[in-house]
């Protein structure tokens, strides 16, 4: 196994509710699962750590991610391909607001941000975005994020292009 150099997977809110069976299913999650699924594969044989997302919202703010629910929980086929990961979870859209994952990442020595998950254009785009992630190198892997449709995902990776890098998991990985 080599050294991570400084790079982490990190899995945005790949949640029971944004598949066929939960409460707000996504455009295309059976594929992006796949790539996801091959993305932390690949990231293992090069030592790369794993930090999963996780998103637990009120039922006052949401009527999905509810605390204790099947659906908050994450894909059984994520946490089987990355039982080690580690599991930050957040309230906010933005992944660093109000949790530990600059925390997280500053133990890991982590520098370059590899980012991943669900919905595009909200958790995905503020965590890419955000003032905290503006010291780390930071790209989204395209193949690896979904949301409602295609529309809103190709608007978002289109609105996040100025700013982070887009490119497919392979040639990040």
């Amino acid at each position: 196994m080599t050294q991570h150099a400084g790079k982490a997977l990190i899995i945005i809110d790949p949640q029971n509710d944004y598949f066929p069976e939960g409460k707000y299913p996504l455009w295309n999650t059976e594929l992006i699962l796949t790539n996801i699924r091959k993305a932390i594969g690949h990231v293992k044989q090069k030592g790369i750590p794993v930090i999963i997302v996780q998103h637990i919202a009120s039922s006052e703010m949401a009527p999905f991610f509810n605390k204790g629910t099947e659906g908050a929980a994450i894909h059984p086929e994520i946490t089987a391909a990355a039982p080690k990961a580690t599991i930050v979870t957040k309230s906010f859209a933005d992944s660093f607001e109000q949790t530990n994952l600059a925390q997280v990442l500053a133990e890991k020595d982590i520098n370059e941000l590899l980012l991943c998950g669900m919905m595009t254009q909200n958790c995905v785009t503020h965590t890419a975005i955000s003032r905290q992630a503006e010291k780390y190198t930071v790209s989204v892997l395209t193949d690896c994020c979904t949301t409602v449709d295609e529309m809103i995902h190709n608007i978002a990776l289109n609105a996040m292009s100025t700013r982070v890098r887009l490119l497919t998991m392979e040639q990040v990985i």
